[in-house]
C-alpha cells in the first residue's frame, strides 16, 4: 500500500473543504482520484491493497453520523437514508422490511454479515466494478485504470461481464445489488459540495462507459453523497429482489432483477423494474415495464417483458447465456412478485 494522509471531520462542509485542499495539493492526474472519502472502508481499503487505487488522501467521514448521517427516517410520503446508515441497519428496519421489501432483499443478499454491519449506504452505491482485469494490475489494457490503454475483457474471459450498456472502451459490470432497489424505486441522492447542497434522481448519479470509462458517476471534485430518499408509491410493498448467482452464500450476481409492481385483480396498472448483473450501470429495464402496462401478469406477458428487456443486448463470447438467463431471472422476479402478500 503506497502511502497517504489522513484526516477526519466532523460535517459535511469540512469533508467538501479537506476534499477540495487535497485535491489542489494532489500530485498524481485526476482519473485516478487523488483524495476518496472514507466510511466503512470495505471497498476503498481492498483496492488500495491491490494498488489499483492509490489516493494520496482519505477523509474520514465516519463522525457524520452523529449529525444525521446515520439516520433512517420513514413517513408516509417515503423513507430517507443518511448515507452512512449501515447495510445492516436499513436491512433490518422495521419500515423497510413492511414497506420496501425488495431495499432489504438487496441489501441481505449484497454481502456476508460483517460487511453489512461495516459498509455505508453511501459507500456501497460508488462501489468499483468486480472485473479482473480492473482489479488485477498486472493487466495493462484497462481503460478504467489507464484510459486509451485498451479493454482485455472484449476478448479474453468476459463471462461476468456487461450485456447492457457497453461499449467499444469498456464491458465491466456494475456489481451492486442496491442500486438496482433504488433505481426502480425513483429514488433521488443529496450530494453535498463546494457550491452547496444538491438533489438528483439516482437515475442520473452513475455514467455508462461510453469513450470514458473511467469517470463512473456525475460526482465533481470533493463531492459527497450525504442521504438517499426513497419515495413511497402504491408498488413498495409488492417488490422483490431475486439474484442468480454461482453459488448461494456470499457471491456477486450473474443476472438479477428488482420488481416492484402496482396490480390490480392481476393487471399490472405500473410496474418498476431494474437489472442487475448484466450492464455497466445500474439499469432501469423501461421496455419491459412499456411492455406489461395494463397487461394481466402472466407467463406469457412476464416472458414478452423480458425478451423487450434484452432486446438491445450486445454479448460476448463467453457472456451471452445473460440474455437467457436475464430473461428467466425477470420472469420469474415478475411471478414471484405477483403471489406477494400486501
Amino acid at each position: 500500500m503506497r502511502p497517504f494522509t489522513y484526516q477526519r471531520v466532523d460535517s459535511a462542509t469540512a469533508a467538501t473543504q479537506a476534499a477540495m485542499a487535497a485535491s489542489g495539493a494532489a500530485t498524481l492526474p485526476a482519473t485516478e482520484a487523488p483524495v476518496q472519502f472514507l466510511a466503512g472502508g470495505t471497498t476503498i481499503l481492498d483496492l488500495m491493497k491491490l494498488d489499483v487505487m492509490r489516493p494520496q488522501a482519505l477523509v474520514d467521514i465516519n463522525p457524520l453520523a452523529a449529525a444525521g448521517g446515520g439516520d433512517i427516517t420513514a413517513g408516509p410520503g417515503g423513507i430517507r437514508f443518511g448515507a452512512l446508515v449501515s447495510m445492516a441497519q436499513a436491512a433490518e428496519h422495521p419500515a423497510v422490511l413492511r414497506d420496501y421489501p425488495v431495499i432489504a432483499e438487496t441489501l441481505v443478499l449484497a454481502a456476508s454479515a460483517q460487511l453489512r454491519n461495516m459498509a455505508s449506504l453511501g459507500g456501497n452505491l460508488l462501489q468499483r466494478t468486480r472485473c479482473a482485469y480492473f482489479r488485477d494490475t498486472h493487466w495493462q489494457a484497462c481503460n478504467k485504470r489507464k484510459p486509451g490503454s485498451g479493454c482485455a475483457a472484449m476478448d479474453g474471459m468476459n463471462r461476468q461481464h456487461a450485456v447492457l450498456g457497453t461499449s467499444g472502451e469498456c464491458i465491466a459490470t456494475y456489481p451492486g445489488d442496491f442500486a438496482q432497489a433504488l433505481i426502480a424505486l425513483d429514488a433521488t441522492v443529496e450530494i453535498a459540495g463546494a457550491a452547496g447542497m444538491r438533489k438528483l434522481p439516482f437515475a442520473m448519479l452513475h455514467r455508462p462507459p461510453g469513450s470514458t470509462p473511467q469517470i463512473e458517476t456525475v460526482l465533481a471534485p470533493g463531492e459527497l453523497i450525504t442521504a438517499i430518499e426513497v419515495p413511497a408509491g402504491a408498488w413498495t410493498r409488492r417488490s422483490h429482489y431475486l439474484k442468480i448467482r454461482d453459488r448461494e452464500s456470499y457471491q456477486f450476481a450473474l443476472t438479477s432483477a428488482a420488481v416492484a409492481l402496482d396490480l390490480q385483480q392481476g393487471v399490472v396498472r405500473e410496474a418498476r423494474i431494474a437489472l442487475g448483473g448484466v450492464a455497466t450501470v445500474p439499469w432501469r429495464a423501461r421496455e419491459a415495464e412499456a411492455a406489461l402496462a395494463g397487461q394481466r401478469l402472466d407467463e406469457t406477458s412476464a416472458t414478452a417483458a423480458a425478451a423487450a428487456a434484452f432486446a438491445g443486448a450486445q454479448p460476448r463470447e463467453h457472456n451471452a447465456y445473460k440474455v437467457v438467463l436475464g430473461q428467466r431471472t425477470l420472469v420469474r422476479a415478475l411471478l414471484e412478485a405477483a403471489e406477494m402478500p400486501v
